[in-house]
């Protein structure tokens, strides 16, 4: 959330002549109503087992660079099948950046509160995964969308 995985995503993809896959607006398509409305109606849950679904549909195509949520390494699953013929970017930024970021607009289900507790608290939880899930890392805090596309391009090389 935050780092940056829609807008790097998109450049990435454009940049490697490749298809731009963003993996929430697939689960929204499906299920025929937007994310928040999803966590709201349906829960948490409901969601994750859309994410299973729409990341096992993704993972079979190639040629594309995929924006998964946030939430895509709480299960393994997701990972097992992405890892197969994907490199799998871990984007970070630093809790400051994101909480600037997610209070510019837009509604997070899993963020509800926009402070900075919670925010380092999801990512406390969350890191450990993302980094078993990681091929590699990069930090976007203070890099400009190109430099990230660019250090991205080469360490695919």
């Amino acid at each position: 959330m935050g780092v940056g995985k829609t807008v790097v995503g998109k450049v990435l993809a454009k940049k490697l002549s490749k298809e731009f896959v963003e993996l929430d607006s697939l689960i929204e398509r499906k299920a025929g109503k937007p994310i928040p409305e999803i966590f709201e109606q349906d829960g948490e849950a409901a969601f994750r087992e859309l994410e299973i679904e729409v990341a096992k549909e993704v993972s079979q195509n190639k040629n594309q660079v995929i924006a998964c949520g946030g939430g895509i390494v709480l299960n393994k699953i997701n990972i097992d099948r992405l890892r197969k013929d994907s490199v799998i970017v871990y984007l970070t930024a630093s809790p400051s950046v994101i909480l600037k970021r997610v209070s510019n607009g837009g509604e997070r289900p899993v963020l509800k509160i926009n402070n900075l507790p919670t925010i380092q608290g999801l990512l406390r939880f969350r890191k450990p995964f993302y980094e078993r899930a990681a091929d590699f890392k990069v930090n976007t805090s203070r890099a400009s969308i190109n430099s990230v596309v660019g250090q991205i391009i080469d360490k695919v090389r």
